[in-house]
């Protein structure tokens, strides 16, 4: 329609904003209100990151790639088998909007009614790094009215549903999209960034407010990334001060906190508008809020005296990070991503986090839930999903427990060759990793263990809805995609979650 900016868009159009029906966050008291199961969210995930590459001609759409789509009863039966009720759960927003007003919900139902069917609760993920063909990319000014409307019919076709993340990671989106250039848009620029990173915190903003239209006790739980680099240096250079400022700059617009000068001043200078800025400090917000906080041990960095980033694990830890981040904001917390890269590091880091959380909770900060994430394989995201399937694993048909073999390699993308898949093999079966946890919860990796692959089993990650495995019949194996990397992107950042 050719909008002048996003607020054009949204004014266009008044139903999208209603009037909330509840009050936004939870006031100065930090209390939440009673869950459904009346205590602690100690949830998993299923990992459904979708952006595009290589211009938009290829769809990373991990839920395919990992075989979610062939084998979501055995995944969904998976959380029940571990004791678990909680699942971080994404609905392919690129395959079921399919046009203003027009939806798939195809697979949706069937994987929500079989959530239902367990007793599984899930917090549903609506916008995860990928938005529809349709739409473009995140520079897109219709996007956050559009989203809106996508939300607002999520929450009418499942009012069952009262737990939301509505866009997962916004800085991170914003900046691997449109200044890192790997995802989506693939830009380099500041002005870049700044817009998708004020379209993605509106498309957050409306969306909260059309699922509380429907659900008025809905708990919207945006997660975000919890970052920090450390200078090796008596003073820190202007790009690290600013890597430490502008990682707020998401929450700061979503939860109305002005912006310090500095990055008052950087936003201005690269399309944030003034007429923008006020409306993100006074649009009231809707929903009963929680903020998410996602950490892995590279979140952190070190940029040494000579200028080389390395990334680190647990300077500071999830115990500093999320203190800060709720000394910032004063809402609830929970943590809602973390994992490791090698399955046998698993129990360690789950143990870590959990004495961090309820470090935390010790010391008065209201921390509702933990998510250990994800619960099946991922792949590629030692390369933060830059490049068509750079590594598949699965198990060989002939083979003794234990072996594996990595191919499927993109000559022109780096790939740890020399490293073994981990975990264990028993081909033809999805299973957690036994043993892990002691306790705490049934497995801290769950490497998944699948037979060979089935000629033509998978669309080829392109452009537009993929063939639909979810046809497939019941317990049809699908080709391996292997475990998940830290998500070290090149040039030192990261992006978890």
């Amino acid at each position: 329609m050719g909008y002048q900016g996003f607020l054009h868009a949204v004014l266009e159009g008044a139903d999208i904003l209603p009037a909330p029906k509840v009050p936004g966050g939870f006031g100065a008291s930090g209390q939440a209100p009673a869950a459904d199961t009346g205590g602690f969210l100690f949830a998993t995930g299923i990992e459904c990151s979708a952006p595009t590459i290589a211009h938009g001609r290829i769809r990373r759409d991990l839920l395919e790639e990992c075989g979610h789509y062939a084998r979501w009863r055995e995944d969904l039966a998976l959380v029940r088998e571990l004791g678990l009720r909680f699942l971080r759960y994404g609905l392919p927003y690129h395959i079921v909007h399919r046009g203003p007003g027009d939806y798939d919900w195809e697979f949706a139902d069937l994987a929500m009614a079989e959530m239902r069917r367990l007793g599984i609760i899930p917090i549903l993920d609506l916008m995860h790094f990928g938005v529809p063909d349709w739409l473009g990319n995140f520079q897109n000014p219709e996007l956050p009215a559009r989203f809106a409307e996508y939300a607002r019919a999520v929450a009418r076709r499942y009012p069952w549903v009262r737990y939301y993340t509505p866009v997962n990671e916004m800085y991170v989106t914003a900046r691997i999209s449109a200044k890192d250039g790997l995802w989506n848009e693939q830009l380099r620029t500041d002005h870049g960034f700044v817009t998708a990173l004020k379209h993605v915190v509106a498309a957050n903003i409306l969306a909260s407010h059309a699922i509380a239209e429907v659900r008025p006790d809905a708990i919207i739980i945006p997660s975000e990334s919890a970052e920090f680099v450390h200078e090796g240096r008596t003073t820190a250079s202007a790009k690290t001060a600013a890597f430490n400022a502008h990682r707020f700059m998401s929450l700061d617009l979503l939860y109305a906190r002005p912006f310090d000068a500095e990055t008052r001043a950087f936003a201005f200078d690269n399309g944030l508008t003034p007429a923008e800025y006020s409306w993100f400090m006074s649009t009231p917000r809707a929903g009963h809020q929680v903020l998410g906080i996602d950490y892995y041990g590279r979140n952190e960095h070190i940029v040494t005296a000579t200028g080389r980033r390395i990334p680190v694990e647990d300077v500071l830890g999830f115990y500093v990070l999320g203190r800060e981040y709720y000394d910032r904001y004063r809402r609830p917390i929970m943590h809602t991503e973390t994992n490791v890269l090698h399955a046998e590091d698993g129990p360690g880091w789950l143990w870590k986090q959990w004495f961090n959380v309820l470090r935390l909770r010790q010391d008065g900060i209201p921390v509702l839930g933990f998510t250990w994430y994800s619960l099946i394989d991922q792949v590629d995201w030692d390369v933060a999903l830059a490049g068509e399937r750079v590594r598949a694993v699965h198990a060989r048909p002939h083979a003794q427990p234990g072996g594996r073999r990595i191919q499927g390699a993109d000559p022109g993308i780096r790939q740890p060759a020399s490293e073994p898949a981990r975990g264990s093999v028993h081909p033809g079966r999805r299973r957690p990793a036994p043993g892990y946890g002691a306790g705490l919860i049934a497995t801290a990796g769950c490497r998944s263990a699948r037979g060979p692959p089935i000629p033509g089993d998978r669309a080829r990650g392109r452009r537009g809805c993929p063939r639909r495995p979810w046809r497939h019949r019941r317990g049809a194996a699908a080709p391996h995609r292997g475990h998940r990397g830290t998500r070290a992107c090149p040039g030192g950042s990261t992006a978890p979650g």
